[in-house]
């Protein structure tokens, strides 16, 4: 007989290392409820605390140009499109200071492929921010970039990524990954790097000292053990670097999209696979809630289903934005989400340390 679900979810939490092909039975489940008290388990022997983090940036897309091709994607314009764009300096430091003002201490820097910008362009614009900003964190340009980067200037990874970090890169966001099987990727993705060349950028900015974030965007064209090869090769390369600090994992957005005639997951979907990759990643040391797709009351429960980050306030978000979901939300209100499931909420910084200190009333 095949082992219970409730047994099976229950492996990681003796230390005992989920195979794929039991991640894909979790996922295959609908005992939600099963899946969720395992995960919620898990996240606490990770961090048996009393708090739970969140943060304050702001998405700045310095581009919407991109030659990528992306079908989920209803942000992007084409080279030449009328409402394409490039962030002048003055917006830009406009930005950033009403990020300061909010309490922020980091901006996350992303654009597309542009086609037109020399790599020269992109090491002037973190010279800038750094030389203005000197205190801010530039979580800046997804694996896709910095592939496409090395593309366009003729430089190796190795080299762009060491220049952009002298430059002042702090840390790079895991956006691009989508799902990391080449078979999705030519469906949905085209233009952009390999799945392998992806998890390569990742791997190269670790072994230089980098760190950052790992993502999965589903509900598009994966099948269940895509989702579950998705994981097990982050897992992988974590088990290899050590270099993620935190993975988060949304829905697609189908709305204004090529792909919009395709369902729009809900949470029921979304807690599942979240509390499958809290069981499976056992190698990562934080998962973020995504409320910004599924709403601050989903983005709630997922702190007891894996998740032990309320992720950003997100001051400017506009990718999922232009799909057609846009959920806002303020400091005051996720610390109240995260203290009503009966955390103290804390800020922290993209390197999950900690920048606050903890509030008798929780708020």
């Amino acid at each position: 007989m095949p082992t219970p679900i409730a047994e099976l979810a229950e492996k990681p939490l003796a230390g005992e290392r989920l195979a794929c092909e039991e991640g894909m039975r979790l996922l295959e489940s609908c005992e939600l409820a099963t899946l969720g008290r395992a995960a919620d388990a898990m996240a606490r022997r990770l961090h048996p605390e009393p708090y739970r983090t969140y943060n304050i940036d702001r998405n700045i897309n310095y581009t919407n140009v991109c030659i990528g091709g992306c079908r989920f994607c209803a942000f992007s314009r084409r080279p030449g499109d009328r409402e394409g764009y490039t962030i002048g300096r003055e917006e830009l430091h406009r930005k950033i200071e009403e990020t300061l003002a909010l309490g922020g201490n980091q901006v996350l820097l992303q654009g597309g492929m542009h086609p037109g910008l020399e790599f020269s362009w992109y090491e002037e614009l973190l010279r800038d921010i750094r030389l203005r900003f000197p205190n801010v964190n530039i979580h800046g340009f997804s694996p896709p970039e910095i592939h496409h980067m090395s593309q366009v200037s003729g430089l190796s990874v190795d080299e762009v990524l060491g220049r952009l970090r002298a430059a002042g890169l702090g840390s790079l966001p895991g956006g691009g990954a989508e799902i990391l099987v080449d078979r999705v990727r030519r469906a949905v993705s085209p233009c952009k790097v390999s799945a392998d060349g992806w998890l390569d950028v990742c791997r190269r900015w670790h072994r230089i000292g980098g760190r950052g974030t790992a993502t999965m965007m589903f509900g598009h064209l994966e099948t269940l053990e895509e989702r579950i090869e998705h994981l097990d090769r982050l897992r992988r390369l974590q088990d290899e670097t050590g270099g993620f600090t935190a993975f988060i994992v949304w829905t697609f957005q189908p709305g204004h999209t090529a792909l919009a005639d395709l369902p729009k997951l809900g949470a029921f979907e979304y807690l599942k696979t979240l509390a499958v990759a809290r069981l499976y990643l056992d190698n990562f040391p934080n998962l973020q809630a995504s409320w910004v797709t599924q709403g601050l009351p989903v983005g709630q429960m997922a702190l007891r289903f894996g998740a032990n980050d309320m992720g950003s306030l997100m001051i400017e978000e506009n990718v999922v934005a232009a799909a057609g979901t846009s959920f806002r939300t303020t400091e005051t209100e996720i610390r109240r989400r995260i203290a009503d499931t009966g955390y103290t909420p804390r800020r922290r910084n993209v390197f999950y340390e900690l920048l606050d200190g903890p509030e008798p009333s929780g708020l």
